[in-house]
């Protein structure tokens, strides 16, 4: 896709963003529930960007930019301090493999290892069958009986919905979808909404603006 027209892209969906999220809202409800912690949070917590992925377990668009972008993003913003990555759950369903997946990972996540179950269910052939998510919480080492009661309860649901309703919120209409904001938030620099898994030049070419160091900045 050409530069210009992508870039025209996510300049609609920022000017989107920034309207819903305007200066009065800027240090209210809505951006302080965009960028809180819910403890599924990769970076250093004091970074100055936050970028936040909207996604579905079963996306065949997600996993193409957690195998591809996001080991590019991690290497360059997320180890250098630059970053922090959040990750928000939309079940592109209200029930099936998708559905089933983020709770899996929730529960993993109880038991301080939901990167661990994340990744391997974005990585190899991506099996989620209810036998598959048990082999997978073995693989990484979680208490069983307690994973598959976690499971049965389904405790997590409704915040995985919210989570979705958020993403709807911020008009995303598929997956995966990602915005990009300072971590602590300035009316002058609105969040900056990425409508699916672009290359990673275009993650790139934002985040180096907002971090002052884009191709503009340079050449002031």
């Amino acid at each position: 896709m050409p530069s210009t027209l992508l870039a025209v892209i996510v300049l609609l969906f920022a000017v989107v963003l920034g309207h819903s999220l305007g200066p009065k809202q800027a240090a209210g409800q809505t951006l302080e529930t965009l960028l809180r912690d819910d403890g599924r949070m990769r970076g250093s917590a004091t970074a100055p960007i936050t970028l936040v992925e909207y996604s579905d377990f079963t996306c065949g668009y997600c996993k193409k930019f957690f195998q591809e972008t996001w080991p590019r993003i991690q290497s360059k913003y997320i180890q250098t301090g630059k970053i922090r990555f959040l990750y928000r759950d939309y079940p592109r369903s209200d029930q099936g493999l998708g559905l089933d997946a983020a709770i899996a990972a929730r529960c993993a996540g109880e038991q301080r290892l939901y990167w661990a179950m994340h990744d391997r269910l974005f990585g190899g052939d991506r099996r989620l069958g209810a036998a598959d998510l048990k082999q997978h919480a073995q693989a990484i080492g979680l208490d069983l009986p307690r994973f598959a009661q976690c499971l049965q309860e389904g405790r997590h649901v409704n915040a995985i919905f919210r989570d979705r309703a958020e993403g709807v919120g911020l008009s995303f209409r598929g997956t995966p979808g990602f915005v990009l904001l300072r971590t602590e938030p300035s009316p002058k620099e609105p969040p900056i909404v990425i409508p699916g898994a672009f290359p990673f030049e275009v993650f790139e070419e934002q985040i180096d603006r907002l971090l002052g160091v884009g191709p503009s900045k340079q050449k002031g």
